[in-house]
């Protein structure tokens, strides 16, 4: 894995991907965050050494460096989710590719069904801790001392000081954005109403199929993360209702606007 990451860092540092000062997986709510970048590279994941190629409809597929305001970014334009047949260092991968670039900012996006009572869909939720249900952790295995320690501390995975700051812009633009914990299960299926009370009765306000791994593993590292989450359905006690892939993108897309305007602001301040 070491080698393979330096193999493709070197690779993108050649196309003048540079000591970016975030990088950011563009889940979904976040697509029109590269309406704002300044784009500079764009590199399709298949053109990349040892890139995974992202499966998932509605996922693009490029890898973009630019700049927000006077900040460098890099953006995967499309994540890789377990349930697609990665292996979990697969899914990880462009982690501790933006890393290694010099990376020290992680920002995540996806989409998730709501829990708590107080959620509708379309909210905005910063994530403020996670609760980890994958079947595979993204550490298993023997640790590399390169890429961090054995044992990580994950009590305070989500960086507070970031959070305050959205906060903070929200307030601003007059927008409410909620607070909650992301769990994460493995998908693609979506929850069943008991597996919906299950997750409430846990401790969790949301749930999806993303988003933990890449923390985790952005944490060995040594990073900061900030993550925020779409609700895209709910799964709260008497209003558990069908969803399908096609309603979580509308309901992605229309917090999009708000989020990457939030987002922006965010980087460039």
């Amino acid at each position: 894995m070491w080698n393979k990451v330096q193999e493709t860092v070197s690779f993108l540092k050649e196309k003048g991907f540079s000591t970016p000062d975030y990088g950011i997986i563009l889940g979904s709510g976040l697509g029109k965050l590269v309406d704002i970048i300044k784009v500079e590279q764009s590199l399709a994941y298949e053109d990349i050494p040892n890139f995974p190629v992202s499966t998932v409809q509605g996922h693009q597929g490029k890898l973009i460096f630019g700049t927000i305001g006077t900040k460098k970014v890099v953006c995967l334009q499309g994540r890789f989710h377990f349930y697609e047949g990665w292996s979990m260092q697969e899914t990880v991968f462009p982690v501790r590719v933006m890393k290694y670039l010099g990376t020290q900012n992680l920002i995540v996006s996806n989409a998730s069904g709501g829990v708590n009572a107080k959620f509708k869909v379309g909210d905005i939720v910063i994530i403020n801790d996670h609760i980890n249900m994958m079947p595979l952790h993204p550490l298993h295995g023997k640790n590399d001392d390169r890429f961090g320690p054995r044992f990580v501390d994950m009590h305070d995975a989500y960086d507070k000081p970031m959070i305050a700051k959205m906060q903070k812009i929200a307030k601003e633009e007059n927008i409410k954005l909620h607070e909650g914990v992301y769990m994460a299960l493995q998908g693609p299926t979506f929850e069943t109403p008991a597996e919906y009370g299950m997750v409430r009765a846990l401790g969790a306000d949301c749930v999806g199929m993303s988003t933990v791994p890449e923390v985790i593993v952005a944490k060995h590292m040594g990073m900061t993360c900030f993550g925020v989450s779409v609700i895209t359905d709910l799964g709260v006690e008497g209003i558990v209702e069908s969803v399908s892939h096609e309603e979580v993108q509308i309901a992605a897309k229309s917090a999009e606007k708000t989020l990457s305007k939030l987002v922006g602001r965010f980087i460039a301040e």
